[in-house]
Parts: C-alpha cells; sequence; structure tokens
C-alpha cells in the first residue's frame, strides 16, 4: 500500500513477534512498515539494521514479548538502542503482550519481580513510551517512570459476543478467580449481564483447584473471561466445574492466548464450546482448532497510535 497518512513525521516498524499484527496496524494508519532487518551473527547475537532515516521523527515498534520471550524481549532492547542513535524524536514501544508481566511482586522470599526489571530496561534502554494492552496486574503501570498507555480488550470481546447474540440471552459472566473480577465486571457491564466468581485454591504453579462458585449459573450461558490463558489447567476446570453445576453451555475469551504446553489439547477435550481470543500473540497453524476464534487488536492499536501522535485523548476510545 502506499502512505496515505499526511505526515511522514510518524513511523511504524515491526521486529519478528507479530509481524502480520504489524501490517493491519500500519494499514489502519496509512504508513508503510519501517524499512529494518533482523538478523543473527553466527554465534547468535542480534544484529539490527535500520534502512531509512528516521532523524526527528516519532517511531512506534511493534514487538510482543510472547514466546520465545527472551529473544523478542531482546530484540526490542536493541532496537530501541538503534532508534536512540539515529537520533529519533521519541520512541514508542507497542507490546501488545507484556510478557515477564506474572512476576509482579514478591509472593514469597527471595523471588524477583521481573515485571519491574522489564521495565527497568526498556526505560534505560531510551523508549519515551509504552503502548501495552491488559497487563496482568493494572499497577504495572506504576514501575514505569516513562509515559504509559494501557489499552483494554474488554470492549473487542464485548463487540464480538453482542454480534453473536450474547446480548438478550440468558447469560452469565464468570471471572475463573477472585483477581479477575474487575475484568469480569466491565465485560457484564458492556453485555449487560450478572457475574459469577469461582473460588478455587491453588496447591502450586500451574496446578489449579476448583472448590465453589459464587452467583447463579443455572441453566444460563456461561462466558469465562481471563487475560492470559497459558496452559489453559485454570480455564478448563473452571468450565467443566460449571457444565458440572448446571450451566447450559461454556464459552471462554481472554486477550493473550499464551496456550502453551498442553492448552490446546485440554481445551478441545474441555467443556469449553468455544474460545475467544486477540492476536495480540501469534498463533500457529497447530492451536488455531475449531473452537478457537481470533479477534484483530490492529483497529484498536492503531487508532491508540493515531491520537498518541496528534497528542489526543487515548482514555476515550474505551468512552
Amino acid at each position: 500500500m502506499t502512505n496515505q497518512y499526511p505526515n511522514s513525521k510518524l513511523k511504524i516498524f515491526s521486529l519478528n513477534s507479530n509481524v502480520a499484527l504489524a501490517q493491519q496496524i500500519a494499514d489502519v494508519v496509512g504508513v508503510n512498515l519501517g524499512k529494518s532487518s533482523v538478523k543473527r551473527f553466527s554465534d547468535g547475537e542480534i544484529q539490527i539494521n535500520i534502512e531509512e532515516s528516521i532523524r526527528g521523527c516519532d517511531v512506534f515498534v511493534i514487538q510482543s514479548t510472547s514466546t520465545p520471550v527472551n529473544e523478542n524481549l531482546m530484540e526490542l532492547l536493541i532496537m530501541v538502542d538503534a532508534l536512540k542513535r539515529a537520533a529519533a524524536k521519541t520512541i514508542n514501544i507497542v507490546m501488545p503482550y507484556y510478557g515477564y508481566a506474572r512476576q509482579d511482586r514478591k509472593a514469597r522470599a527471595r523471588e524477583p519481580i521481573t515485571a519491574k526489571l522489564v521495565a527497568n530496561l526498556l526505560e534505560t534502554a531510551g523508549a519515551t513510551r509504552v503502548i501495552t494492552l491488559d497487563l496482568h496486574a493494572p499497577q504495572i503501570q506504576g514501575f514505569f517512570d516513562i509515559l504509559i498507555d494501557h489499552l483494554m480488550g474488554v470492549p473487542i470481546l464485548a463487540e464480538y459476543f453482542e454480534e453473536n447474540g450474547f446480548k438478550d440471552e440468558d447469560i452469565v459472566i464468570v471471572s475463573p478467580d477472585h483477581g479477575g473480577v474487575t475484568r469480569a465486571r466491565k465485560l457484564a457491564e458492556r453485555l449487560k449481564a450478572p457475574i459469577a466468581i469461582i473460588d478455587k485454591r491453588r496447591p502450586k504453579p500451574n496446578v489449579a483447584e476448583v472448590m465453589n462458585i459464587v452467583g447463579n449459573i443455572e441453566g444460563k450461558k456461561a462466558v469465562l473471561i481471563d487475560d492470559i490463558i497459558d496452559t489453559a489447567g485454570t480455564i478448563t476446570l473452571a468450565a467443566n466445574a460449571l457444565v458440572e453445576n448446571g450451566a447450559k453451555e461454556v464459552y471462554a475469551c481472554c486477550t493473550h492466548p499464551v496456550l502453551s504446553g498442553p492448552a490446546i489439547e485440554r481445551i478441545q477435550n474441555s467443556k469449553i464450546k468455544q474460545l475467544v481470543v486477540t492476536n495480540s500473540i501469534v498463533l500457529n497453524e497447530d492451536k488455531m482448532i475449531d473452537k478457537v476464534v481470533q479477534l484483530s487488536v490492529a483497529p484498536l492499536i492503531g487508532e491508540a497510535i493515531i491520537r498518541v501522535f496528534e497528542q489526543q485523548s487515548v482514555s476515550t476510545l474505551f468512552d
């Protein structure tokens, strides 16, 4: 495509984590993706070349720190350094999925807080702003001393369910744990539905144990919502518990489909009728099973980039 956006000082670059999404975002904004290359030295070190002038430009770099997390993070840090040394006016990191966010506090003695470490690394490299989507814990915004815009995936998910007739039916929005109640309530408000909560105990990491359900789910279509689905243990146990306790059908949705290890097999064999996710993380062919529906966050992120560049309000996107 050709440039339609009227100001050539807005540049969008993509690294390797999610090139398809970056291209969609560039199309929404109306610019061509910036010319750059990411190569490897024979020992695996990353070499980045920016192949056009960006002096005095507002640059937006699209990179989710999803698997391979460390490769993608290192690519991003090196890119930021390259942009800084090439005299970019501002370096705006667009990180649809913020990796290392799940370690956001010291839950036990001698644990790291990796969400803060990543924030420090990005700032030290020279980033001026971060645009991200559904942080695992909203307080991670406070780990940054640079500007941060926190976008929400709930409106995109809500719109999908509305278009598929979920608004007027007898539905209930379910949070798979106490921590996700705020997220569930936001979806419930948009769909004008009640909420329920699954009270679970987690004996050790990646092992969930469902206890009981708070709220009325009898004979209803239940929609489970989470920010991240990783090994899918929590969400599939929750779905099976909902059906056992009288839910008519169970749907699940999340912003970030990490879907590692046994996730796809668990979802395929679970009571979940459909799993609705966004493209904040690339899904390989083997993960795109019939139950999975992927929605694009490109219109939301593209609009946010334009608003940041034009110094308009980003929060009004969610009003």
